[in-house]
């Protein structure tokens, strides 16, 4: 059975490589709509959208969904979730799943999995992986590698193809994938905390939680994530994907 949990949905306007990403038009349609549609498929209590902008929550006001116009300052998306949270009035053990607002192909069924990860453990946050090998770019830096323990616990994330091969044994990798949940008490430590020394090398938020020593449930996803959206190409394919779908 699913666990009861929220999902915010974190929309900045003043994307830095793809300005006004969030209300980028998609078969007729802003891409936070088709974002939020795949929330609302998943078995959420809530879906909340948290924006910088006031037209970004003009735009989702029909959908029927929570929105919280939040501090256009944050330095990251997880402080903008941490200010939904509060705003949202969740309680310090309630679950969180950060949806980022670029994933409008994101499976329903990983949101949901990201949240019974955590609810299924004794940490505080968790993250999804999939196996890959050598062969499918793990030296771009762009994509982010993860290293797990026995327990499926992350003990390093990088851009980096880690761990390194040195002897040619093994050709597999495990990417990272940006879909989080938080327990709203580890949210509340994490806007405080900082940035720690290995994230601000590495350019990798989640470094922050393991250099205070909080642990990471990691699980390979359980159905394949298409990329989301980081630039104009990215758009375009899409675009491509959606307009191929057949109508509901």
């Amino acid at each position: 059975m699913t666990s009861a949990y929220t999902v915010i949905i974190p929309a900045r306007l003043a994307s830095t490589r793809l300005p006004g990403k969030p209300l980028a038009d998609i078969c007729g349609r802003p891409m936070i709509h088709w974002v939020v549609e795949q929330a609302m498929k998943s078995h959420a209590r809530t879906v909340a959208v948290a924006s910088d902008s006031q037209e970004v929550i003009d735009a989702v006001a029909r959908l029927g969904i929570r929105t919280c116009l939040t501090d256009a300052d944050h330095p990251s998306g997880t402080d903008r979730l941490e200010e939904a949270a509060c705003q949202l009035g969740l309680g310090q053990e309630d679950i969180v799943v950060n949806l980022q607002g670029d994933e409008p192909l994101m499976p329903p069924a990983v949101i949901d999995q990201v949240a019974d990860c955590l609810a299924n453990s004794q940490v505080s946050m968790a993250s999804l992986y999939e196996n890959v090998d050598d062969g499918d770019g793990v030296d771009d830096p762009g994509i982010v590698k993860v290293v797990t323990n026995e327990k499926d616990e992350a003990l390093y994330f990088s851009r980096a193809a880690i761990p390194f091969d040195r002897d040619g044994m093994s050709s597999a990798y495990k990417r990272h994938l940006g879909i989080y949940a938080y327990r709203v008490s580890l949210l509340q430590q994490f806007v405080k905390w900082g940035s720690s020394p290995v994230e601000e090398i590495e350019k990798l938020e989640q470094l922050r939680a393991l250099w205070r020593g909080e642990r990471i449930q990691m699980a390979p996803a359980a159905v394949k994530i298409p990329p989301g959206v980081d630039t104009l190409e990215d758009l375009e394919r899409v675009r491509a994907v959606l307009a191929a779908r057949p109508p509901v």
